[in-house]
């Protein structure tokens, strides 16, 4: 669980990219995202985090639904709840970025294209799936896999959310140490959540919100063509910091509503 799914992800996303490449005459050379290399790595990442849950689940022989949320149902309320706090914070994290670190976003200026038209059809029909993929294989599989191996329970839990946010990081292939960074504490926020709410509605929220408004709002501000996806050395710096702080509104949201239940729960 800790190795064949990014590897699998990997694979198939890189070959899928070429395919996408080929088609489109882009070469699948990266930079630029035309509408089929996004689907194509959408693609790949929906496949294997669907894959995922059918094999934590017979290798951990427990039922399908545990790798959702445990000991308790998974909620479909909690998820809608926190997917409008997380879209609200997102927003703010992109008008922070606006507004004192403009230089480094890949926005050149807003234009609609059938460039444009076609990535959002692919954004909005695919970009829900992957994100949650991305958290049923991360948060939902391998960081219990990890965390069995380890014993005492708190302890099995710090490794389990540690070694799955270095994994998560180094599947983005982001060579800028801050980018990479972010990465790992991106990992690790959504990991607190799934480890505080028992479940994973608010990582799989917030990570959807996450990656369709930004998606959207690179694509509106991409002048009409494709958009970048700046991921070398030089990419990243202290402006991380701005989208730290609402990803971090977002947990401290999730830790109080998730307490203020278990207070009610116990009080019932």
């Amino acid at each position: 669980m800790i190795a064949i799914p990014p590897i699998a992800m990997i694979a198939l996303q890189i070959a899928l990219f070429q395919v996408a490449g080929l088609i489109d005459g882009s070469g699948g050379q990266s930079g630029k995202v035309t509408p089929l290399q996004l689907l194509a790595v959408n693609l790949s990442m929906s496949l294997t985090g669907l894959l995922t849950v059918p094999l934590i689940a017979r290798l951990a022989n427990v039922p399908w639904r545990a790798v959702l949320s445990y000991p308790r149902k998974f909620d479909r309320r909690r998820l809608t709840v926190y997917l409008l706090w997380a879209l609200l914070f997102t927003v703010l994290g992109n008008a922070g970025l606006a507004t004192f670190a403009l230089d480094h976003t890949p926005w050149v200026g807003f234009g609609v294209t059938g460039t444009t038209i076609a990535l959002l059809v692919v954004i909005l029909l695919t970009t829900p799936f992957t994100a949650a993929a991305e958290e049923l294989m991360f948060r939902g599989a391998m960081m219990p896999a990890v965390a069995s191996w380890v014993r005492p329970e708190r302890l099995a839990l710090g490794a389990g959310a540690v070694v799955s946010s270095f994994v998560f990081a180094a599947s983005h292939f982001a060579s800028d140490p801050w980018l990479f960074g972010y990465h790992v504490f991106l990992g690790l926020a959504t990991a607190v959540m799934a480890i505080r709410s028992q479940g994973l509605e608010a990582p799989i929220a917030f990570h959807v919100a996450n990656n369709a408004f930004t998606a959207v709002l690179n694509v509106f501000l991409a002048d009409g063509g494709a958009f970048s996806v700046e991921r070398g050395s030089g990419s990243g710096g202290p402006h991380l910091f701005i989208p730290v702080v609402f990803v971090l509104a977002t947990l401290v949201v999730v830790w109080v509503r998730e307490g203020r239940a278990r207070t009610a729960s116990v009080n019932g």
